[in-house]
């Protein structure tokens, strides 16, 4: 390859995309309210924080944090998914800096983690109603009421991805607005003294730390969609920016309004406490609006995240990573197969608790991110001259720099993983390296039909333009 010139894609544009022109892109607004959902969904959930750590330590957290990890990884999610502005995202950015077989890995891992992580939310919706529906609470009434919800979010899935992003919009102006009115009424009762309280010697950094990050990741699930985005090279970066803004101030607000309008009760706050707060602030009204948007956001991150996880298996089929049946889109351009796919994974793990559910997920998130971090920095020193949309200002030195902070915050998750999580997920990541040859051998074998879009970008093709 040669150095020092500006590269391009041979037979690459704007565009161009599998699904045609008759589909409609994803514009800038619903984006903004996917690449939130995929992250945040509001503030339902950070109150652990408090809890573990009290209110100074909390709110520095959800200031400080992502700095160390929110923005680097949106800063790669950004440079990357314009270099590869195509469904599958972070397979790819893996698959052309490590071959085939770790790129494999990454959508293994990644995908696992993501309907891990997505079979929380029927049972989180469930809990918000359980207090209104008994019913709800265990046996068969909960089991068909995780599967109703399930089929009726990925429904919405198959229907398309503008319906999936003007719902984001709707559900997340709808679960944000309770809090913004809460911050205006709590005005007169704000002590700002609450919110310097600290106490170093009762923190619990196990829980302190799983809370600010599993509230602030995920920023990379959107780049498996960027295939479906307008004009991705110049939307995305774009996007998520202002949704990190959002993201911040979503969590941050609603904290520094909690802890400084109400005393200081630290049991207290754990998970729904602030519809206890909005409750003594505004009113039983304003707690039923809260309560509300806590449910109505577990549907928001259901179906972004259905979303992510299904057009990741798409873009592995365009690939040849995968069969590719996975690769047929319905009329409506969504890959039909993917969702059937990912929604029967959520099924699945919809039994498991909550602390495994969040566990094994985190621990399967942390080694897919390690292997982005390697392609992103492996990509700048092997390919300087490949043309970026967006270039995070670094130079090679800067780019390794700034994957450290939060490698180490990778490293310190997968310590204070429990023994059986650990297990479980090193047996999962086993089946992966041995799923991949098992899948060539079936592409050898013409058991099943493989095969690669001939207008993806490859790095190791040599028709590359100079």
């Amino acid at each position: 390859m040669m150095r020092g010139y500006n590269v391009e894609y041979a037979g690459i544009n704007e565009g161009s995309s599998p699904t045609g022109n008759k589909i409609k892109k994803i514009s800038i607004l619903p984006l903004i309210f996917l690449i939130f959902y995929e992250v945040s969904g509001g503030p339902f959930g950070v109150e652990d924080s408090v809890k573990a750590a009290g209110p100074l330590l909390a709110l520095i957290g959800f200031l400080v944090f992502p700095f160390i990890w929110s923005v680097p990884e949106a800063l790669i999610t950004a440079e990357m998914g314009t270099m590869f502005p195509e469904d599958g995202g972070y397979v790819v950015w893996v698959s052309s800096a490590l071959g085939p077989y770790w790129g494999f890995q990454q959508g293994w891992m990644k995908w696992l983690s993501g309907v891990i992580d997505n079979a929380l939310y029927p049972v989180l919706f469930l809990d918000y109603l359980k207090s209104g529906i008994p019913a709800l609470s265990e046996g068969y009434p909960r089991i068909l009421a995780v599967l109703a919800l399930t089929i009726a979010l990925t429904y919405m899935n198959f229907r398309g991805m503008t319906i999936v992003g003007w719902v984001a919009v709707l559900l997340g102006v709808f679960s944000i607005l309770p809090f913004v009115i809460m911050g205006l009424v709590s005005v007169p009762k704000i002590e700002p003294s609450r919110w310097l309280v600290m106490d170093l010697h009762t923190v619990d950094w196990n829980l302190y730390l799983n809370t600010l990050f599993w509230n602030l990741n995920y920023w990379d699930s959107i780049s498996t969609l960027a295939g479906e985005v307008e004009n991705p090279k110049k939307t995305l970066p774009k996007a998520l920016f202002y949704a990190l803004i959002l993201v911040v101030v979503g969590y941050f607000f609603p904290l520094l309004v909690g802890i400084g309008a109400v005393p200081l009760q630290q049991e207290l706050w754990t998970d729904g406490y602030f519809s206890e707060i909005a409750k003594i602030i505004g009113g039983v009204w304003l707690r039923w609006w809260i309560q509300a948007g806590a449910a109505m956001s577990n549907m928001g991150m259901f179906v972004t995240e259905m979303s992510s996880d299904s057009f990741q298996l798409l873009g592995m089929a365009e690939r040849g990573m995968l069969p590719e049946f996975f690769a047929k889109r319905s009329r409506y351009g969504t890959p039909s197969i993917g969702i059937l796919f990912s929604a029967s994974g959520v099924i699945l793990l919809s039994q498991l608790s909550f602390r495994e559910i969040v566990a094994a997920e985190n621990f399967l998130y942390c080694f897919g991110m390690i292997l982005e971090f390697i392609a992103f920095v492996r990509l700048r020193i092997k390919y300087p001259a490949v043309a970026r949309p967006y270039k995070i200002p670094v130079g090679t030195s800067g780019a390794v720099v700034m994957c450290v902070p939060p490698t180490i915050l990778i490293c310190i998750v997968l310590g204070l993983s429990s023994v059986r999580v650990m297990t479980v997920s090193i047996v999962a990541i086993v089946i992966g390296l041995v799923l991949q040859p098992f899948l060539k051998l079936i592409e050898k074998k013409r058991w099943i039909k493989f095969s690669t879009s001939a207008n993806l970008p490859d790095l190791h093709n040599e028709s590359l333009v100079y």
